[in-house]
C-alpha cells in the first residue's frame, strides 16, 4: 500500500534548476518537494560557467560567496587558445584575466564566476537541505500525472523500497532535463533542430598544465586538416578536463569510438599520463518548447529548451527561469496573483530561451567557421599563413561568446501582460553590449548605494516603489494604498541620491519581486489598474 503526501508544489528534478527552485520558494515561504530518481551526486559535470545573472541570484541567497570559494583557483589564467593540439602549433590567443584579477563589471554588483557542477551540486543540495520548506526525495522516480481543476496528482517510485507514492500539489513543475518525462506527459512538443553529434570525454590528468607549452587556458580550440575537432575545457583548474570531440553520428558510435586516441590527438603527445573517467555521446541541438505550461504543470530549464553549451547559458537561462516563475508561484498560492501571472511566464521567458538559442548556436557556428583548413598542420609557408588567418578569424568570431553582457543582464520583457508599457523605444539589443534602462520589463539598473548596498539588495519578496523626489510621496502613498488593498506584498523605498535617480530615468519607479521594473512614471494615475496589471488580475 502507497502512501500519500500533500504539498503546495511538486518539484520534478534535482539538477541545478530543479535544487534552485525548492531554494528559492522556501526564501519565499512556499514549501515544496523535490524526487529525483538519482541519488544527488553528479557522475559527469556539465555546467562550467555562473553568469552575472545568476551570481545575482546566488547573492539574494546568501550563497554567491559559497559559489566564489567553490574551490575553482582564484589565479588561474581563462583565455581562449586555438592550436592544432596542446603540444602543436598555436594559431591564436585571446587572452583574459584569471577570476581573481577579472574586475566586476559596474553595471552590476556580481561578476560571472567559474564553478564546475561537480562542485555546484552539492553547494546548491547542501542550501536546499538547509532549507526546512523544501523536502527532497533523492531515489524517487517520477512516474505519471493527472491534472484536475484544483491541482496535479503525481505518481512516484520509491526505489529504496519499491513503493508507489502518491504526491497530490497544487502545481508540478518539470525540471527533469532535456528528456523531461512531465513534458511528455502533459503533450508539449519541443520544436527546433539537431546541430551535431559530439562525445564528451571527462578525464583525469593532474599537472597536465605543465605538460604542454600552450600555457593555462579556459578553452583549447583544435583545428586540424578538416577544420574544428574538438576543444578541451578546464573543469577544476587543476586534474579534471572535459574534451568534446565534434563529428557525425556514425562517429559517435561507442562501440568503435576510441576516447584514449581522441585524447593523445589533443595532447599532441603520447608520453603524458591520463586517466579517461567517462565518454558520453549526445547530440547537439536547438530545442524551444511550443508553450511553458499546460493547466497547472509548468516546465523550467532544460525541459524548455536546449541548446549548445557554447556560451554557457543553458543552466543560466534555467535559472533565470527560476527568478522569473518563483515570485509568481507565491502569488498564486497566497491568493493575491491573478490568473495572468501564469500566462506571463511564458510570454516572458520563451522569447528570452529562443534569444539564448539564437546566441548559442552562432557561437557554434563561429567554431566551425575554418574554410580551407588543410595546410593548418605544415611546417611551410602556407601553412604558416594558414594558421596566421584561421586563427584571427576564430577569434574575432569566437569573442562574443565571453563577451556578453548584454545577453546576460540585457534581456527585457517585451509585451509582458503584467507590465505597464509606458510607449517609449526599446534600447538597442545586443548580445555584448547592455545598456541600463528603467523601461518597464527591463531588469533594474545597478547603481551603488551610499550605505553599500546594491539597489538588487532591496528587492526579491515585495514589490518595491522607488521614490527619487520627495515631493511625490503623496502619490507613492496612492500605490501603497491599492497595494494594501488587494493584500499584495508593497514597500515604499525613498532615496535620496542623484547618481542613482538619474539611472533610474523617472522620479517613480516599481520593481517587480524578480528585480524587472513593471512601471515607471512622474505620477500616479489609476493606481489600482496598475497593481491589478502588475498581480496578473487586470
Amino acid at each position: 500500500m502507497g502512501t500519500e503526501i500533500k504539498t503546495p508544489v511538486l518539484i520534478v528534478g534535482g539538477g541545478p534548476i530543479g535544487l534552485s527552485m525548492a531554494i528559492e520558494l522556501g526564501w519565499r515561504g512556499i514549501e515544496s518537494i523535490l524526487v529525483d530518481e538519482g541519488d544527488g551526486t553528479i557522475e559527469h559535470p556539465r555546467t562550467g560557467l555562473i553568469a552575472v545573472r545568476t551570481m545575482e541570484l546566488f547573492r539574494r541567497w546568501g550563497l554567491a560567496q559559497r559559489v566564489r570559494d567553490c574551490g575553482f583557483p582564484d589565479d588561474y589564467d581563462l583565455s581562449m587558445v586555438f592550436c592544432t593540439s596542446l603540444n602543436g602549433l598555436l594559431l591564436d590567443r585571446e587572452s583574459y584575466p584569471s577570476m581573481r584579477d577579472a574586475p566586476t563589471p559596474p553595471e552590476t554588483p556580481e561578476k560571472k564566476q567559474r564553478c564546475p557542477q561537480l562542485w555546484l551540486q552539492p553547494i546548491l543540495t547542501d542550501a536546499a537541505r538547509a532549507e526546512p520548506r523544501a523536502r527532497l526525495l533523492f531515489k524517487h522516480r517520477f512516474v505519471s500525472l493527472q491534472q484536475d481543476g484544483e491541482g496535479v496528482t503525481a505518481t512516484v517510485t520509491d526505489l529504496n523500497t519499491g513503493e508507489p507514492v502518491t504526491i497530490r500539489a497544487d502545481y508540478l513543475l518539470g525540471c527533469d532535463g532535456a528528456t523531461s518525462q512531465v513534458r511528455e506527459q502533459v503533450g508539449i512538443r519541443m520544436e527546433g533542430r539537431l546541430l551535431s553529434y559530439s562525445v564528451n570525454v571527462l578525464i583525469h590528468a593532474p599537472g597536465l598544465v605543465h605538460e604542454h607549452k600552450m600555457g593555462p587556458a579556459e578553452r583549447y580550440l583544435f583545428v586540424g586538416p578538416e577544420g574544428t575537432w574538438g576543444n578541451l575545457t578546464v573543469v577544476d583548474g587543476n586534474e579534471i578536463w572535459r574534451l568534446t570531440v565534434l563529428g557525425s553520428e556514425e562517429k559517435m558510435d561507442l562501440a568503435n569510438f576510441d576516447p584514449a586516441a581522441w585524447v593523445r590527438r589533443a595532447l599532441g603527445r603520447d608520453d603524458v599520463e591520463f586517466v579517461v573517467d567517462s565518454a558520453i555521446p549526445w547530440r547537439r541541438s536547438e530545442m524551444l518548447a511550443d508553450r511553458y505550461f499546460e493547466g497547472r504543470v509548468a516546465l523550467v530549464g532544460d525541459s524548455a529548451h536546449t541548446m549548445s553549451p557554447t556560451g554557457g547559458m543553458g543552466m543560466n537561462t534555467g535559472a533565470q527561469e527560476v527568478l522569473d516563475i518563483g515570485w509568481k508561484l507565491e502569488g498564486l498560492l497566497n491568493g493575491w496573483g491573478g490568473p495572468a501571472l501564469l500566462r506571463s511566464y511564458e510570454t516572458e521567458r520563451r522569447p528570452v530561451a529562443q534569444r539564448n538559442i539564437g546566441f548559442s548556436t552562432q557561437n557554434f557556428r563561429a567554431w566551425q567557421d575554418t574554410p580551407s583548413p588543410a595546410a593548418v598542420c605544415d611546417l611551410s609557408a602556407e601553412g604558416e599563413q594558414v594558421r596566421r588567418d584561421l586563427g584571427r578569424r576564430l577569434r574575432e568570431s569566437t569573442r562574443v561568446e565571453w563577451e556578453s553582457l548584454g545577453l546576460q543582464i540585457g534581456h527585457r520583457y517585451e509585451g509582458s501582460p503584467i507590465c505597464v508599457s509606458d510607449g517609449t523605444p526599446p534600447t538597442p539589443d545586443e548580445y555584448s553590449t547592455y545598456i541600463p534602462t528603467t523601461r518597464p520589463g527591463a531588469r533594474a539598473p545597478h547603481v551603488w548605494l551610499s550605505d553599500g548596498r546594491a539597489p538588487l539588495d532591496l528587492f526579491g519578496r515585495p514589490f518595491v516603489l522607488l521614490c527619487f523626489d520627495g515631493g511625490l510621496r503623496g502619490e507613492a502613498d496612492t500605490l501603497a494604498q491599492a497595494f494594501a488593498a488587494r493584500g499584495v506584498p508593497f514597500r515604499l523605498e525613498s532615496i535620496e541620491q542623484a547618481d542613482v535617480a538619474r539611472a533610474y530615468e523617472r522620479p517613480l519607479v516599481l520593481v517587480r519581486p524578480d528585480g524587472h521594473v513593471a512601471w515607471r512614471g512622474s505620477h500616479v494615475e489609476h493606481a489600482g489598474q496598475v497593481v491589478d496589471t502588475v498581480r496578473g488580475a487586470a
